[in-house]
Formats: C-alpha cells, structure tokens, sequence
C-alpha cells in the first residue's frame, strides 16, 4: 500500500475493507459481485492473493470509499498486521482538525454515522493527502463541509485520537466570512455555531483534546 493505494490485494486487505464498511460477509460479497465463499476463505487465508478480476472490484470499492471508511480501513489493517497483536496499530492516517472561533462560539459539524454510536457531533476535519500541509487542510475542508472561510492562526498540537486511532493534528482558526451550511450532505446531518462554554454539550469533554478544551473554557 502506497499513498492510499493498494498495489495487491489480499485476503487481509479485503477483510480490513469489509471491516470498515461494517458489511457482513455476505454483504460484502455482493457488493464485489462475488461468491460468499470466496469472501470466507479470505478470512481463512489472509495471505491469499484475490484474482485479478476480483482486484479491480476491489479497487472500485475502495476509491468510492469516503474518508471515514478510508481511515478505518487503515486502521483496521495495521491492527490486523501479523506481529502487532500486542502493539499499539501504525498510525498510517493524519486528520487535520480545525478549530474555528468567532468571538464566543466555535464552528461543529454533527457527523452521519452508520455505526452503533449514531450521529456525532465534532469540529471540522479531512484527511491529510500527500503533498498537502495538515494546516492547509484543516482550513480547505472547513469550507467544503461548512461554507465557512477562515485563516489558520496557529497549532494546538496533535495526538493520537482516543476513539479512531488515527493521528489528529488541531489548529486554531480565526473566522473570516461566510454563513455556516451544510456543504456535504453525503457525511454531514447538519453545522451550527454553538457557544463556546456549550461545546461540551455536544462533544463529551473526555473527548476533546486538552488544549482545545482550554481554549473554549477561557473566558
């Protein structure tokens, strides 16, 4: 796997994929056009090569993945990696995480999520793609979802997420313009600007990264 391509797929990757689309595997297979068999035996042999035909299926699958489904995938996949059973997983994701302020509120995003937990509500965030600075992510993608302009003041620093694993880097951004709006449908139910001492209502303060939860308590 290079860049968030996958140069070969084994039973191991298309479990990891099956995995992070909470599929059955009955499910999965059907999305693959391929027999539930075949989809067994990937659990059994996890070093088996797929054939080709079904490579591409594959493939398919994976590039029309959102970043969520991507990110677990990741995950999922260092936490499958013969060896690591006792190991904290390979961090193989970086989220960059805006944090925008505008006076006393700050900028939520309430997340559509298919898992158990249901809907969630966090601040702006995307992935960070090679070549592209985590800083400049966090404020491009704070457009996309929220329609939202702002200018990254400064880093809040990073850690590894307590819930998705992944490397989570924060940024203070300073609100510039625009109305907040739901720009992405397909992963959001809905954005608003809540105040800043009632963030905690929506994100569980065990949740939030420390230095972020100072920031909204400091009057």
């Amino acid at each position: 796997m290079s860049g968030g391509v996958i140069d070969r797929w084994t039973g191991r990757h298309a479990c990891a994929l099956e995995a992070a689309l909470r599929l059955t595997q009955e499910q999965f297979a059907a999305k693959l056009g391929a027999a539930r068999r075949s989809v067994t035996e990937w659990h059994k042999r996890p070093d088996m090569v797929i054939t080709k035909g079904l490579q591409a299926e594959l493939d398919r699958l994976y590039e029309s993945a959102d970043d969520g489904v991507k990110a677990r995938f990741a995950v999922q996949l260092e936490r499958d990696e013969p060896g690591t059973d006792d190991a904290e997983p390979v961090v193989a994701l970086t989220v960059a995480i805006a944090v925008v302020l505008d006076a006393d509120r700050a900028l939520i995003v309430c997340r559509r999520d298919e898992d158990s937990s249901g809907i969630t509500w966090q601040f702006p965030a995307g992935i960070v793609k090679p070549g592209t600075s985590a800083q400049t992510t966090a404020v491009r993608e704070t457009l996309a979802e929220t329609g939202v302009r702002c200018v990254s003041q400064r880093p809040l620093g990073g850690r590894i997420h307590p819930v998705t694993r992944v490397r989570a880097e924060y940024f203070l951004c300073e609100y510039l313009a625009g109305e907040a709006e739901n720009r992405d449908p397909a992963e959001n139910v809905d954005v608003v600007w809540a105040p800043r001492m009632a963030v905690t209502r929506f994100i569980p303060a065990d949740r939030i990264f420390p230095p972020v939860l100072e920031l909204l308590e400091d009057k």
